[in-house]
């Protein structure tokens, strides 16, 4: 039996409890949750703790098999010179490299105190390692393709990876971008998507461009992709906004999270929110630093069920949850300290539908147990200085 004490706690299912107790087993098993000290307690067997305990961190969005790419990309290239870079140099490893790279990056993301990751895979490189793994894993196998005449042999390479994966409740077949996915290919996957009721990932208005390219049909993604070449021609600009350009092509009974987001306004929002009421929205903030040197109007959001990624450490200097909340907090320091950490903890664990066990610290559950240290509990706000202890 442990007790766990800080000068706050955060649940995730009611208000901060100041100096509240949680006690579990050695397994990390939810056993109670104290307001204050039971009488029958004694003082020396709760471990009391400077600082906030949350439960463990949900990571929405991550490459792992990406993780041999860290310090090999050009930072602030934009989008389309990143991709660029990206496939430039990703042949250039060997299968020994790539494994341990991304051992190497699930256990910082265990130190970092992530317990369940939505991973993005384009094989299956990564699949072994998270079969043996502690953390929970839900795996989006993307799937690219803009040219209308290869959707077949696309969606049927990620229909095997799907068909050989360990656990048939926590894998999906998703788009890549809005800009990568022919409507052939769109087709073929919301096929598959409706008939498993399957969670989708998409990568969303990351860089102005996007917008232009559905718009407008032009701009660097739509000339770099070569989307006239390969549509002959016949590709019709939308004169929308790419996410409502794409999204329509979808169910809007299935849940889907949209990520990054950095160049998505209001009036993209509502068009979501009139789409579909399971809508969560990704922000991967220092990736967003990394490749395009800007930030989403986080403010637009906080109506909105929002969620926390790292990317992969291809568009990242580290694999931490709180650190992308120290980005938002810095650059928008009037989001409640609550708000990030409902973000990075509940509503993650909705969104991957594992909130029967993540989530939030209720009796039952076993979320992970993180303790953030060096805040400025004045004020309540995370310092350049705050880190995550994990307790349990």
């Amino acid at each position: 039996m442990h007790y766990f004490s800080a000068d706050y706690i955060f649940t995730g299912n009611g208000p901060l409890l100041k100096a509240g107790i949680v006690a579990t087993n050695n397994d990390g098993l939810v056993l109670e949750v104290f307001k204050s000290k039971p009488k029958n307690l004694k003082r020396e067997e709760i471990r009391h703790y400077r600082g906030i305990i949350c439960p463990g961190f949900i990571n929405t969005h991550c490459h792992l098999e990406l993780s041999y790419l860290k310090g090999k990309i050009k930072a602030n290239t934009q989008l389309h010179g990143f991709i660029n870079d990206l496939m430039s140099v990703r042949e250039n490893f060997t299968q020994i490299e790539r494994e341990s790279a991304m051992i190497q990056a699930e256990n910082e993301m265990i130190k970092n105190g992530i317990v369940a990751v939505g991973d993005i895979s384009n094989g299956s490189s990564t699949f072994s390692i998270k079969e043996k793994s502690s953390l929970y894993y839900h795996t989006f196998i993307e799937v690219f393709g803009s040219d209308p005449n290869l959707a077949k042999d696309a969606f049927s390479h990620s229909e095997n990876l799907f068909n050989t994966y360990f656990n048939s409740s926590a894998v999906s077949i998703t788009p890549h971008a809005t800009y990568s996915v022919s409507a052939e290919l769109s087709r073929l996957i919301h096929q598959h998507n409706v008939k498993r009721n399957s969670i989708l990932s998409i990568h969303n208005q990351e860089t102005q461009s996007e917008n232009e390219f559905h718009k407008n049909g032009s701009g660097k993604l739509f000339e770099f992709l070569k989307i006239a070449e390969k549509t002959k021609g016949k590709f019709i600009p939308s004169g929308l906004n790419a996410l409502p350009s794409f999204l329509q092509k979808y169910s809007n009974e299935s849940k889907i999270t949209l990520i990054h987001n950095t160049f998505t306004d209001y009036q993209d929002i509502q068009w979501a929110k009139n789409f579909s009421s399971s809508i969560y929205w990704t922000f991967c903030p220092n990736a967003n630093m990394y490749i395009e040197n800007t930030l989403p109007d986080f403010t637009l959001f906080l109506n909105e069920k929002c969620c926390i990624g790292t990317d992969s450490l291809a568009s990242n200097n580290g694999l931490s949850v709180l650190e992308e909340l120290k980005t938002i907090s810095k650059h928008f320091p009037d989001i409640p300290l609550e708000t990030l950490l409902k973000w990075a903890t509940v509503n993650g664990a909705e969104l991957l539908s594992i909130h029967q066990k993540f989530g939030t610290i209720e009796v039952g559950k076993k979320p992970g147990i993180n303790l953030i240290e060096n805040l400025d509990l004045e004020n309540f706000k995370l310092t350049p200085h705050s880190k995550v202890v994990v307790l349990l």
